[in-house]
C-alpha cells in the first residue's frame, strides 16, 4: 500500500517528542494508522471569543496527523459550549447565551482555519459544529438512545466527575460526558472518525465515547475499531502554569494578544523548557532540534533556541508578515532606534506602556515631562534633561528649551519618551 511507509512513524514521532500521555490499544492503533487513511477529531468548546496557547498542543497534533496523510476534523462545540465541561475545573462555568456561543464559535473556527489546512484535498482538515446534531435531538430521544448506555456508577468513576462530587456538580455538567460521547458516535457514523484526541483531562470522556459507540451499534457482526489518544499536561520547570503571564492568558487572537506580545512570550521561555517546547509545538526535524539543544547547553546567553521557537510559533499562528513586524519591533527596542517604527508597530510594542494624550499642538519638553508624570516636577524635569536621562524616540535630548514639534512625532501620532534606561512613556496626539 502506497501510504504505509509515509504513515508508519506518526506514533513513534509523537512519542519521541513526549507528546503521548495515554493511548488505547497502542499496537492495534499503530496498525490502524499504517494501513488506513484515518479520520480523527479533537473538540474545542467556545467558552471565550478566542483560543489561547493552551489549545495549541492539540491543534498541532491534528496538524501532525494531517502532514502524515490523515484527515483531521476540528469539532467546534457550539452545543457542548452551552453546557460546560467539568473536566479539570473545581467550579461550574457560567452559562452563555446562544448568540454569544455562536459568535465565539465563528471566531474559533476562523482561528483554526488559519493554522490547519482547510483547503481542498483528500486529507484537508474540516470543521464541524456539534450544535448541528445536539440542537435537533429531543430530551426523550437523548435519554432513551444515549443515557440508557451509561450507568451512574460508570460515570461517577470517571475523574472529571469524581473530582467534583465533594464540591458539587450540577446535572447539567454531569451530562457533559454523554454529550461528548454522542459527538464521537455521530462523527463515527457520518465521517468514519475512528480516533479522538484531547488533553489528558479528556481521557474519561474519550473512553466513554468509545464504549458508547460499541454498545450502540445495532450490527454487532462488524468489528468496531475506535481509539483514543491524549497529550500530556504541559508543565513549566519553575512550577508555574504554562500559558499564563502577569497580564493573564496568551490568546491566539491578535487583538487580545498582539503578535509582538505573542513573540515575546516564546522569547522569554526558560532555558530548562525551551527544547521541550520546540519538540512539543514546532515541526522542526530531529537534526535541527539536536543542534538547538547544543546551543542551549553551550551558549545559553545567545538564546538561539528561544528565537527559533518564537519564530516558528508566531509564523504558525499569525503568519510571516506578523512575524516580520514582531522581529522589527524587538530589534528597534533592543537597539533604541525607535524612529524606524511605524505607528502600527508602536501600537503593538507599546501596548502596556503608560500613555498620555495631548492636544495636537506644540508643547515644551519641560511641560510635557511634568504633565505626563514622567518627571515629578519642573525642577526634576530640568535635572532629568540636564543629566541626559531623557530620550525622544530613542535619541538623547539635553535641550531645556526643546519644543515637541511635528518633527518629533512618528506618523504624526506618537512620540516615545524614555527616562533612564528602561522607563518608557507613550505620548499620543489627539486627531
Amino acid at each position: 500500500m502506497k501510504w504505509s511507509v509515509e504513515w508508519m512513524g506518526i506514533l513513534q514521532d509523537l512519542e519521541k517528542r513526549g507528546l503521548i500521555h495515554q493511548t488505547t490499544d497502542r499496537e492495534d492503533l499503530e496498525k490502524h494508522l499504517a494501513n488506513n487513511q484515518v479520520t480523527l477529531y479533537c473538540g474545542f468548546d467556545p467558552t471565550a471569543d478566542s483560543l489561547h496557547i493552551g489549545h495549541l498542543l492539540p491543534i498541532t497534533i491534528l496538524k501532525r496527523f494531517q502532514q502524515a496523510g490523515h484527515r483531521p476534523i476540528a469539532l467546534i462545540g457550539g452545543g457542548t459550549g452551552m453546557i460546560g465541561d467539568p473536566s479539570g475545573r473545581s467550579t461550574e462555568r457560567s452559562l452563555n447565551t446562544t448568540d454569544v456561543v455562536k459568535g465565539y464559535a465563528d471566531k474559533i473556527e476562523h482561528q483554526l482555519a488559519g493554522i490547519l489546512n482547510f483547503d481542498t484535498g483528500e486529507n484537508a482538515a474540516v470543521a464541524r459544529n456539534n450544535h448541528d446534531w445536539l440542537s435537533d435531538i429531543t430530551i426523550i430521544d437523548f435519554l432513551r438512545d444515549v443515557g440508557k448506555h451509561f450507568s451512574v456508577n460508570y460515570m461517577l468513576a470517571k475523574d472529571s466527575v469524581s473530582a467534583r462530587i465533594e464540591e458539587g456538580i450540577s446535572f447539567t455538567e454531569f451530562s457533559y460526558m454523554l454529550l461528548q460521547s454522542f459527538d464521537f458516535f455521530k462523527l463515527y457514523e457520518q465521517e468514519n472518525v475512528t480516533l479522538q484526541i484531547g488533553g489528558s483531562d479528556q481521557w474519561g470522556n474519550i473512553t466513554a465515547g468509545m464504549e458508547f459507540i460499541r454498545r450502540s451499534r445495532e450490527d454487532q457482526s462488524k468489528e468496531i475499531k475506535v481509539y483514543g489518544l491524549t497529550v500530556p499536561l504541559i508543565t513549566k520547570a519553575d512550577g508555574t502554569k504554562f500559558g499564563k503571564t502577569a497580564g493573564g492568558a496568551v490568546w491566539l487572537d491578535p487583538d487580545k494578544t498582539t503578535p509582538y506580545e505573542f513573540y515575546q512570550f516564546w522569547i522569554n521561555t526558560d532555558d530548562r523548557d525551551v527544547v521541550k517546547f520546540l519538540n512539543y509545538f514546532t515541526f522542526l526535524d530531529q537534526e535541527e532540534l539536536d543542534k538547538l539543544q547544543t546551543e542551549v547547553d553551550n551558549n545559553p546567553g545567545d538564546r538561539v533556541a528561544q528565537r527559533r521557537l518564537a519564530e516558528e510559533m508566531t509564523k504558525l499562528v499569525h503568519g510571516q508578515d506578523a512575524l516580520d513586524q514582531a522581529q522589527k519591533i524587538s530589534a528597534s527596542l533592543f537597539s533604541g532606534d525607535l524612529k524606524q517604527l511605524s505607528a502600527a508597530d508602536i501600537e503593538q510594542g507599546f501596548k502596556d506602556v503608560p500613555t498620555y494624550e495631548v492636544e495636537n499642538t506644540e508643547i515644551s519638553l519641560l511641560d510635557l515631562l511634568v504633565q505626563a508624570s514622567i518627571s515629578s516636577s519642573k525642577r526634576q524635569a530640568r535635572e532629568d534633561i540636564g543629566n541626559g536621562a531623557i530620550y525622544i524616540n530613542g535619541e538623547r535630548n539635553q535641550d531645556l528649551q526643546h519644543v515637541i514639534s511635528q518633527d518629533d512625532r512618528i506618523e504624526d501620532q506618537f512620540t516615545i519618551i524614555r527616562r533612564g534606561r528602561r522607563n518608557y512613556f507613550l505620548i499620543r496626539f489627539k486627531a
